[in-house]
């Protein structure tokens, strides 16, 4: 997404989940941006230039424009915070602040995937688990399978329409990309009904369609999913 005078620019990777949280929030709340492509593959990642922004060596960066304060921010859940507090009225991602209980739910599913899921389930794990004679991609399927069944387990007390209740959050953002790895690795959704169902939902939303990882622009064209709904090829 772009705009003469876009508000922020974002680093990014098209198959990178973290990379999708944020698509996923800015899209939500209409936020225009522009985007910087950084090949994980390609370990473009590790480069000094990036190294520079993002000592971590990952995507997303997220910098915000227009402002005498365009620190970047590196971490994509202090992102999707910072969007919520710089932009609260546009289409909110936390319950209201009156909601204490909700918000901390709404917190507790997003960490069970940013925290307990994806750090475990990433490349660089995958290639050091590898390393150690294993199979990183089994690795994955069961670590992304044990962190979407404690989500499940978590939203079934929780859920209306979405994750927490009936509007979209903060924890419906996070799924989303967890889901799409989960589907490459061959995860049985068909066992996580409300997992299932959330992700059947959201990814109805447009703002969910146009963040999609076959829809970047750096998304290889084999893997590219064209807007009639034709997929390429599969990765």
């Amino acid at each position: 997404m772009s705009s003469d005078n876009p508000q922020f620019h974002l680093h990014t990777y098209f198959r990178s989940s973290c990379s999708g949280r944020l698509r996923i929030a800015l899209n939500l709340k209409s936020l225009s941006y522009t985007c910087s492509y950084t090949n994980l593959l390609k370990d473009e990642q590790t480069s000094a230039s990036h190294l520079s922004l993002n000592p971590s060596g990952t995507v997303p960066v997220l910098t915000p424009l227009n402002t005498d304060n365009g620190w970047p921010i590196t971490q994509s859940v202090a992102a999707l915070e910072y969007l919520e507090e710089a932009f609260p009225d546009r289409r909110p991602l936390l319950p209201s602040r009156d909601d204490v209980m909700a918000r901390a739910q709404v917190r507790t599913l997003v960490n069970i995937i940013a925290c307990d899921t994806q750090p475990v389930t990433n490349r660089h794990i995958m290639l050091a688990v590898g390393k150690l004679g294993k199979n990183g991609p089994e690795w994955s399927r069961e670590y992304m399978t044990r962190g979407l069944k404690a989500y499940e387990e978590t939203a079934k007390k929780t859920a209306g329409k979405f994750s927490v209740g009936g509007e979209i959050t903060m924890a419906d953002v996070v799924l989303v990309p967890a889901v799409w790895g989960a589907e490459r690795f061959g995860v049985d959704l068909e066992k996580l009904p409300t997992v299932k169902r959330i992700y059947e939902t959201m990814s109805r939303e447009e703002a969910v369609v146009k963040a999609h990882w076959r829809r970047q622009e750096d998304t290889p064209e084999e893997f590219r999913e064209n807007l009639d709904g034709g997929v390429a090829g599969d990765p």
